[in-house]
């Protein structure tokens, strides 16, 4: 009886901290969430989401989605806005990411998991360090979150 409540604990926990644990005779696996659009991974918190941020070089528009922490659904916010600040050649640039309704899965501003933002240093610029003064997710506020692009921030992200 102890054994089943203990198997079932651990498979509810998920994908906490005890996905870096192994059992005996097995390599210890690595713990990735694949971006949906090939994009650059940025996990809030103990990844309760994550943002994947696209960029289209050629138009300069870069792309944020909302994303719950397995980076399997989208998570509809009821922001307009979304401010990044980015240190771009020695200098703060700011991105301000706009509210973009997707006809196709009904989202519409106000209600929607996708933000878009222009800027000409875009064309140009492929790394660049980041921060997100603050964004708040279903009651869960999320502050100063740094991440560089294309890197992300995940702690095991390749360098």
């Amino acid at each position: 009886m102890l054994f089943s409540w203990v198997a079932a604990a651990g498979l509810l926990a998920g994908c906490g901290d005890s996905h870096h644990e192994h059992h005996a005779g097995e390599k210890p696996h690595k713990h990735e969430h694949t971006p949906p659009h090939g994009g650059t991974p940025v996990v809030l918190g103990k990844e309760q989401y994550h943002l994947e941020f696209v960029l289209e070089a050629t138009s300069g528009l870069m792309q944020l989605y909302v994303l719950d922490g397995h980076m399997e659904n989208y998570v509809r916010l009821t922001n307009t806005t979304l401010a990044v600040s980015a240190q771009v050649g020695g200098q703060s640039q700011a991105l301000s990411f706009i509210a973009a309704a997707t006809p196709a899965s009904g989202e519409t501003v106000g209600d929607t998991s996708l933000f878009e933002a222009r800027a000409e240093w875009l064309k140009t610029t492929t790394n660049f360090d980041a921060t997100i003064k603050v964004l708040t997710i279903r009651g869960a506020r999320f502050e100063n979150v740094t991440f560089n692009f294309p890197k992300g921030n995940e702690p095991h992200a390749a360098p």
